[in-house]
């Protein structure tokens, strides 16, 4: 039933983009701003990806095949780029402490929350998969879109919740966080490339 087929797609882009993870990496780089300001990057970083997600909803699979680049080519590059920004995670850098004022706090809701945290490179990947049956239903890509506008509340909603959730666990238990998530990129962003290898060559799952 077309219900079932779209609670499937809220079920799916809901674990991709795991807002429980987001809110790690937010409370990790968001922790010296002040309350207005990670409003702003919250809302900011939320409305940057569900514009990016958009686009690869209506262009996505036409783009990838216009440049030549296969899934597993952007699967590989999206997990090399997440790996990167895991190991800033790990090692505790701070991206609020060395970019103040308006313009540093839109360059934190780009990068790393936005891209590639909200809208990463598995969500891209399964934005372009739960619309490829729907390349020429402008009905089915606009239903994407509205389950992709759910989640995304969703994840505001966190998001906005950060500030009692920081004072519930203090700066020394986000850094904590911080690192853990770190650390769980690094094996999902090494899963990522692996897996479009292992497809490639036929490999059995790890």
């Amino acid at each position: 039933m077309w219900w079932q087929r779209h609670l499937s797609e809220f079920v799916t882009l809901f674990l991709v983009v795991n807002p429980f993870a987001v809110l790690a990496t937010f409370l990790a780089i968001s922790r010296t701003l002040e309350p207005a300001a990670k409003r702003q990057l919250a809302i900011h970083a939320v409305l940057i990806a569900f514009g990016t997600l958009v686009f690869f909803v209506f262009a996505g699979t036409f783009l990838l095949s216009q440049l030549g680049i296969s899934i597993r080519s952007f699967q590989i590059a999206g997990g090399i780029v997440l790996f990167l920004f895991s190991l800033e995670m790990i090692r505790g850098e701070t991206y609020a402490s060395a970019q103040t004022g308006e313009q540093g706090h839109l360059a934190l809701a780009v990068y790393p929350l936005a891209i590639p945290k909200i809208a990463g490179p598995g969500t891209m990947v399964a934005i372009i998969l739960l619309t490829d049956d729907d390349r020429f239903n402008l009905a089915g890509q606009s239903i994407t879109v509205g389950i992709l506008a759910v989640v995304l509340i969703i994840q505001l909603g966190f998001l906005l919740a950060a500030g009692p959730i920081s004072r519930l666990i203090g700066s020394a238990g986000a850094a904590v966080i911080g690192r853990i998530m770190g650390m769980l990129l690094a094996a999902l962003a090494v899963s990522m490339v692996l897996g479009a290898i292992g497809d490639w060559l036929n490999l059995p799952k790890l």
